[in-house]
C-alpha cells in the first residue's frame, strides 16, 4: 500500500502537459513513482532528466543492456516495484524474454555474452552495502568497454540506486502493465509484489 498518494486527476494532467518527451518514452503513461515525485517539481525534472540521460538518451551501450542492468541493480537492491518495471522495460527494447528470465544464470548461460556478463556482475555488487565492485572487475569491465562507455553504464545502474531507495521507501504502488509482466516472467525467480500492492 502506497505511503503517499498520487497525484489528483487534475494535477496529473498538468504534469503529463509539462513532462511531453518522459511521457512519450514511458509509452504514455505516466509511472506512479512520478506521479509521487510531481509533489516536487523541481526535484521531478532533475530525476527525469537523469532518467532520459543516463537510459533513453542515444549513446553507445545498447538500450536493452542497461535495462537488464538496472533490472538486476534493482532485484539485488530489493526494490520489487522497480524490477517489474526494468524487466519489463528490457523487453520494451527488444531483448528477449528468455534473457530476462534466465538473467541470474548470467555467468554460465549462452545467452550472455562476456561483454554483457561483466556488465550484469557489476549491477549486482553495486546493490550491495558495501559496494562489492572490485578492481578486478572494473578491469575487466574496461576490457570490454570504453571509458565512456563505463561512464554510460555506471550512471545507468546508479541512476535507479535513487528509484530503488525512492519506490522502496514508498512503498509506490505498481501499475497493471509492468505486474502482469512480473507475474509473467519474474515470478519464478522470486519476485512476488509484496509492499508494492494496490491499497
Amino acid at each position: 500500500m502506497p505511503r503517499l498518494p498520487t497525484l489528483s486527476v487534475e494535477e496529473e494532467r498538468i504534469v503529463r502537459e509539462n513532462l511531453g518527451t518522459y511521457t512519450e518514452n514511458m509509452g504514455g503513461t505516466l509511472p506512479n513513482s512520478v506521479l509521487t515525485l510531481a509533489r516536487k517539481p523541481n526535484i521531478l525534472k532533475a530525476v527525469t532528466d537523469l532518467w532520459y540521460e543516463t537510459i533513453i538518451a542515444p549513446g553507445s551501450v545498447p538500450r536493452d543492456l542497461k535495462w537488464l542492468a538496472a533490472h538486476v541493480v534493482s532485484v539485488s537492491a530489493g526494490c520489487q516495484y522497480c524490477a517489474a518495471h526494468t524487466g519489463e522495460n528490457t523487453v520494451i527494447s527488444d531483448m528477449p524474454a528468455k534473457k530476462v528470465e534466465a538473467v541470474w544464470e548470467y555467468e554460465t548461460s549462452d545467452l550472455f555474452t562476456d561483454a554483457e556478463r561483466i556488465v550484469l556482475k557489476i549491477a549486482q555488487c553495486v546493490a550491495q552495502v558495501p559496494n562489492a565492485v572490485t578492481d578486478e572487475d572494473f578491469g575487466e569491465l574496461r576490457h570490454h568497454w570504453d571509458d565512456e562507455q563505463v561512464v554510460e553504464i555506471v550512471a545507468a545502474i546508479s541512476t535507479f540506486g535513487f528509484f530503488n531507495r525512492w519506490n522502496d521507501t514508498l512503498a509506490t504502488e505498481l501499475e497493471a502493465s509492468p505486474l502482469q509482466f512480473a507475474q509473467d516472467h519474474l515470478s519464478d525467480a522470486g519476485w512476488s509484489i509484496g509492499k508494492h500492492a494496490a491499497e
